[in-house]
């Protein structure tokens, strides 16, 4: 890349690096496993820089690499074999992350168990992208982000007055 590509290219990244913190928090709620995916993402975002022509936002195409690079990941993850952690690991990991609200909390578990496309779905449209951009990067039409969006909240609302409820029944 040529100095002033790269100039350009560092301060689009300054200016929009939460979108790929936002991103990885959705799939990867592991902080180890975030830094990782965060350090691919731009690896493929410079690798694609050179490319970016400004047809769209830098950040429509930003969420768009740094989905695309999550996805690729899962789909290489769903291949090997899981390992678990026991429960005392487990605690130790839990005490690395800060304390969150409990209804973001309940939001992110709920997020976390949608398919990988409407998790970036929903993603984006907590973001306030609009329909247009969403259908950009997620490669869907208008129309059918806004199917999409109808059902997945329908399914967060089931989910979360589900986890609501056994809540109240425990306390």
């Amino acid at each position: 890349m040529a100095d002033q590509q790269e100039q350009e290219f560092i301060r689009l990244m300054n200016e929009n690096m939460g979108i790929a913190h936002k991103v990885a928090s959705i799939y990867y709620p592991d902080i180890n496993d975030r830094e990782d995916i965060i350090q691919e993402m731009m690896y493929q975002l410079w690798k694609a820089f050179p490319g970016f022509a400004g047809l769209s936002k830098f950040s429509t195409w930003m969420y768009r690499v740094c989905l695309n690079t999550v996805l690729s990941f899962k789909r290489k993850e769903s291949r090997r074999i899981p390992l678990s952690f026991t429960p005392y690991q487990e605690e130790i990991a839990s005490r690395d992350e800060p304390d969150k609200k409990e209804e973001i909390k309940l939001l992110l578990k709920a997020i976390g168990t949608l398919s990988p496309l409407n998790k970036a779905i929903i993603l984006l449209y907590l973001e306030d992208i609009s329909y247009d951009e969403i259908a950009v990067i997620t490669g869907l039409t208008k129309s059918n982000v806004g199917v999409r969006l109808v059902r997945i909240k329908k399914e967060l609302e089931e989910k979360l007055s589900t986890n609501i409820k056994s809540v109240d029944n425990v306390t």
